[in-house]
This record gives C-alpha cells, sequence and structure tokens, in this order.
C-alpha cells in the first residue's frame, strides 16, 4: 500500500469517527433533553396540585369566616 492510499484510509477512519462522536454527542443531547422535559413536566404537576390543595384551603375558611359570622345562611 503506498503513502496516498494510507493517507485516504486513515482520513476515511477519521471522518468516520467524527460521525460516530457526532452521532452519539447528539444521542446524549437528546437523552439530557427528554430528562429535563420529563422534571419540568413533573415540576408542573407539582405545582398545579399545591394550587389546587391552596385553593380547596382559602374555600374551607372562607366557609367558616362565612359560617362563624352567619353569613353562609
Amino acid at each position: 500500500m503506498d503513502s496516498q492510499n494510507m493517507s485516504n484510509n486513515a482520513g476515511q477512519a477519521k471522518g468516520q469517527a467524527q460521525t460516530r462522536f457526532f452521532v452519539l454527542l447528539q444521542e446524549k443531547a437528546n437523552t439530557v433533553m427528554d430528562k429535563a422535559s420529563n422534571a419540568a413536566q413533573s415540576a408542573q404537576e407539582s405545582l398545579q396540585e399545591v394550587g389546587q390543595q391552596m385553593q380547596a384551603k382559602a374555600q374551607g375558611a372562607a366557609d367558616a369566616v362565612k359560617n362563624a359570622t352567619g353569613m353562609n345562611k
């Protein structure tokens, strides 16, 4: 094998390695984005639940005040 062929083969191997590296990098980035999206969704659901609980407690407190003052009749 002459030096030109060896150089071509080396260049080809380098290109394949770079391509594989970028594929792996993209896969890793996709995994990180999926995890971040899942975490954001979970946080949103938790906040909605907390908001609903606070609303129910506030309604309960308002009803208790109405009952105590006779405004609920």
